[in-house]
């Protein structure tokens, strides 16, 4: 028996024989719809008093039948057909509207955020006769305007166009503007913001915000298709942005050839699987996207389990809910009853992982604790480079002790703890340590999988603040990393803050920064600046040996 898809709930065998009826239609390759499926939908929709929908193969056959409400259709999971670059899902759905209404916007929603060949709408009068017929397909937009077409309302049996063609040389257009279009290594996405109107500096707090999400996103590989900021009275509780305007980017993402959005907060579990129940487009949050960067630039193995660590914490509780219907026989005492679930299974190994990575982890901090020890015992000061990420701290480490350490213009560009000898004028050593860099809000789990990295601070004499001078947020970058060090209860060490990248500065704010005895300016074009702060640092570090012993310098690497 052919099945029926939708809200079949309540209804009795005449009805149920009138939409299996709709299966026998066929459709030929050059019309839309033709007068038996036409008469056939109406027939059903007289019988149930609910919308009913035909999803039609490009090949003719009825592969879906669908039955909706008075006002709506929701229609079945068809999968991802044919997924090939600039192709359509070679459906088009053609159904029913009881009060003679256009195509909806539902109805445009279901035909982009599907990809369907097209939709097409009958509209039945008040005997629930077919007087109408509307359709929509998708076309390659400029920007600004909509992705898709609408033609009619017409009358029923007016001309049509050839619905072959007309798929075949919209999907070649596709195809065609999606070769000549740039991807990037990780594809293309939509970078959406949503924030509380009622919280003061909203506005400024948005646009700080997503220019820090295009740089991480930028730093990721992602090419950035669109931005999207909703200030909203509070955050819907499902959708974050609200349904209304979700779909609005859905349409959006599908206009531009985008594959993800990606929020610029963490997303609950619930919140997640909602907006991914919602469309086809892959669902990013903040803390993913900085998982993902620590994942391509950790090269350490104890960065790389760190991170590994990090990643199986946000994810155990975003693993999905229970399914009975994957459940196994399990022998052995206890093993009676349904058993443990795939999803169960996942998640224990995903447990005994962080089990075990969080072993390893200690076992590594015993090494690190060592090489602390020969420090502490050779009495070289150490001096640790702290600060917000991309402020330089990599660059200065080179300038000051020709580290040759990677230094890119990008967020967590390195995340393993680097040592080198820095020479004093004395002729005394210093060790200089650099760190990961610090972000606003940063993950949770991500912060306590690297707290031990940032436990290395600890045994430092002084830390040197670095603040990328030329920065618009730079006063909200010191907030930030202030705020950190407390909570790693680093705030009681010394510091000297130094603000790089000075000589982007005009001269009448160089000099307002200039006024600050507790700091001291760099650039790395300017020899003496890197002098001057050598010599501070001279003056600032307690004595060391003279003598550079061979334990002294096994104890940096």
């Amino acid at each position: 028996m052919p099945e029926i898809y939708g809200n079949v709930s309540g209804l009795g065998p005449q009805a149920h024989k009138s939409l299996e009826r709709i299966y026998r239609r066929r459709v030929s390759a050059d019309r839309i719809t033709t007068p038996e499926l036409v008469r056939s939908l109406a027939e059903a929709s007289r019988e149930t008093k609910r919308q009913v929908g035909a999803l039609v193969h490009r090949s003719g056959g009825v592969e879906y039948v669908v039955v909706g409400t008075a006002t709506g259709l929701m229609l079945p999971d068809i999968g991802r057909l044919r997924a090939a670059e600039g192709r359509f899902r070679a459906l088009r759905l053609v159904h029913t509207h009881l009060y003679g209404e256009p195509l909806t916007r539902d109805d445009l929603t279901d035909l982009t955020r599907l990809r369907l060949d097209l939709v097409a709408a009958l509209a039945l009068d008040s005997e629930g006769e077919p007087r109408f017929l509307s359709w929509a397909y998708n076309v390659p937009a400029k920007e600004g305007d909509a992705p898709y077409r609408v033609t009619g309302p017409s009358p029923i049996g007016a001309p049509e166009p050839h619905f072959g063609e007309l798929i075949a040389s919209l999907e070649q257009e596709f195809a065609r503007r999606g070769r000549t279009r740039e991807v990037a290594k990780d594809g293309r996405a939509i970078l959406v913001h949503v924030g509380s109107r009622r919280t003061p500096g909203a506005a400024g707090r948005a646009r700080s915000g997503l220019s820090e999400l295009q740089a991480l996103a930028r730093t990721a590989g992602v090419e950035i298709a669109d931005t999207v900021v909703q200030l909203r009275d509070q955050v819907d509780a499902r959708f974050v942005l609200g349904r209304g305007k979700l779909e609005e980017v859905i349409l959006r993402a599908i206009d531009l050839d985008a594959e993800t959005l990606i929020f610029d907060q963490e997303l609950s579990p619930s919140q997640a699987s909602g907006i991914a129940a919602h469309t086809d487009l892959k669902v990013v949050d903040r803390t993913q996207l900085i998982l993902d960067i620590f994942a391509q630039r950790a090269e350490s193995s104890d960065g790389k389990l760190q991170v590994e660590l990090a990643q199986l914490k946000y994810a155990l509780p975003r693993l999905g809910t229970r399914d009975d219907s994957l459940s196994r026989l399990t022998g052995g005492i206890v093993g009676r009853g349904p058993g443990e679930t795939k999803l169960e299974i996942g998640r224990r190994r995903a447990r005994d992982r962080v089990t075990r990575l969080e072993r390893e982890l200690k076992q590594l901090s015993k090494k690190r604790n060592e090489q602390r020890r020969r420090r502490v015992t050779s009495k070289i000061p150490v001096v640790a480079l702290v600060g917000y990420t991309n402020a330089g701290k990599s660059t200065l480490l080179n300038a000051l002790t020709g580290a040759g350490v990677l230094a890119e213009n990008k967020l967590f560009a390195t995340l393993d703890t680097r040592a080198r000898r820095l020479r004093l004028p004395s002729g005394d050593f210093a060790v200089l340590t650099d760190t990961v860099g610090f972000i606003r809000d940063m993950p949770k789990d991500l912060f306590a999988a690297f707290r031990a990295t940032f436990e290395e601070i600890n045994y430092a004499d002084l830390l040197l603040e670095v603040v990328d001078a030329a920065s618009d947020e730079r006063e909200d970058h010191v907030t930030t990393t202030e705020r950190l060090l407390e909570q790693l209860e680093l705030d009681r060490i010394p510091r000297l803050r130094v603000y790089s990248k000075v000589d982007l500065l005009g001269e009448t704010e160089r000099s307002c920064l200039a006024l600050d005895e507790s700091s001291t300016l760099f650039s790395v074009s300017d020899r003496e600046s890197i002098q001057a702060l050598v010599e501070r640092l001279g003056l600032l570090l307690p004595s060391s040996p003279a003598a550079y012993t061979p334990e002294a310098r096994e104890s940096v690497v």
